[in-house]
């Protein structure tokens, strides 16, 4: 696999190559959500691709289980990527603060660099709160009316998966089959659960120190 972030180094992303890959992040964070699982640590670093180019999300070391509408405490993420509700020391909704991160996300792929930087967390902490971003020329006005509803400082306001999934920006550019079944999925309000459990990745799991087959089983049953 290529982590995403070595690929963005060499320049932006055209709007269609990034919807195709913004449309797989949001798939499967989708999926995550209705899991009742967040990521807490979505960036470009943890974005990798396969040998088909399809990406794949790393690195659930910061993950955790949430119930709709109870917040979460823990600080955690990449600071150029937390949501500002994490840099004020609030509790937070898990799934507004994963959004976040992908609106983050979403600009890096477009524009090749990050919508909030700064020398110091200071820095970075006072420009994340102030939510002011920098829309290049070269961004199309639906591109940009996305990235700033999600990148929106107040959690309430920003938006949910199901209005990114139904934005025109997303709605753009050539089909993607598994993106036209999350919109189904969406406007049903199901998930597939039949999903078979893959052998290969409980055997590679059995193999990491102190894990049975018996809190695998637990969590997989979970939920």
């Amino acid at each position: 696999c290529v982590r995403l972030d070595n690929l963005v180094a060499h320049g932006r992303m055209n709007e269609n190559e990034a919807r195709n890959k913004f449309q797989q992040i949001l798939g499967a964070i989708s999926y995550c959500h209705q899991k009742r699982v967040v990521h807490r640590d979505l960036k470009a670093e943890n974005l990798l691709l396969d040998a088909e180019m399809n990406i794949k999300i790393a690195d659930f070391g910061f993950s955790n289980y949430f119930e709709p509408g109870k917040c979460l405490s823990t600080w955690c993420g990449s600071p150029p990527y937390a949501a500002p509700e994490l840099f004020e020391g609030k509790q937070y909704d898990g799934p507004k603060a994963d959004i976040w991160s992908l609106g983050v996300v979403l600009y890096v792929l477009v524009c090749g660099a990050l919508p909030f930087d700064g020398s110091t967390l200071q820095s970075l902490r006072t420009r994340v709160l102030a939510g002011k971003i920098r829309i290049p020329f070269f961004m199309s006005t639906e591109c940009e009316h996305l990235i700033r509803h999600m990148l929106i400082v107040d959690p309430q306001k920003r938006f949910t998966i199901q209005q990114i999934i139904e934005h025109k920006w997303m709605q753009q550019g050539g089909p993607y089959p598994e993106f036209e079944t999350l919109i189904e999925q969406q406007k049903m309000g199901v998930l597939d659960e039949s999903e078979p459990v893959n052998e290969l990745i409980i055997e590679h799991m059995l193999q990491l120190p102190g894990v049975s087959s018996e809190q695998i089983a637990k969590v997989i049953t979970t939920k």
